[in-house]
């Protein structure tokens, strides 16, 4: 069974150089371990590196992208596979079934909507893979700042930190994939979430 991560990530081409550099170097690191790629469908911005950097390589790339984004010419032609949905919330749930973990690489509304949704499922025990933020130019910094209060101030638990990993450099996302603690209801008492 081959291995999947799914990425979130902006799509705007107008993002400094830093952060396509990072997106290019984690797409290559990915496909030359041996992981398949599922994404947003898009084919500009970190988005577009992402897929091109994939297919660069000779890995296997899915876009998962609603109608109106296909109307306006947003969807990458190239990919593997691209699924075509009607809503951002059937995109949502296709992004993340049948994945191994989700990796944030900065973005904007869109992309930070879509790693909320995914924390909060694996709070709740819906989702028990890891979620790893690549916080390429420390991009992360103020919502990891923010997710901390949520927690100093008991909007979240403890043991809630643990909900994802945040790593620097596109090299150290594998890693902290692997080295995921297991998380689900056989270790968490989601009773008293």
């Amino acid at each position: 069974m081959s291995k999947q991560v799914t990425i979130y990530c902006a799509s705007s081409p107008k993002v400094p150089q830093i952060y396509f550099d990072a997106a290019e170097e984690l797409s290559r690191l990915l496909i030359e371990s041996g992981y398949a790629i599922r994404y947003g469908g898009g084919a500009k911005g970190l988005m577009g590196i992402i897929a091109d950097t994939a297919l660069k390589y000779r890995g296997t790339i899915t876009g998962v992208i609603p109608g109106f984004m296909i109307d306006v010419e947003w969807e990458h032609k190239g990919v593997t596979e691209m699924i075509h949905v009607k809503t951002m919330h059937q995109r949502k749930e296709l992004l993340i079934e049948n994945t191994d973990a989700v990796i944030a690489l900065p973005g904007g509304t869109g992309t930070l909507e879509e790693l909320f949704e995914v924390m909060s499922w694996k709070k709740l025990g819906r989702f028990p893979h890891p979620i790893v933020l690549l916080n390429t130019n420390n991009y992360y910094d103020s919502l990891i700042e923010m997710c901390n209060r949520m927690v100093k101030e008991s909007f979240m638990r403890p043991q809630h930190e643990s909900i994802w990993s945040v790593v620097s450099k596109p090299s150290e996302v594998i890693p902290a994939i692997l080295g995921a603690k297991p998380w689900g209801p056989q270790v968490i008492n989601f009773a008293s979430v």
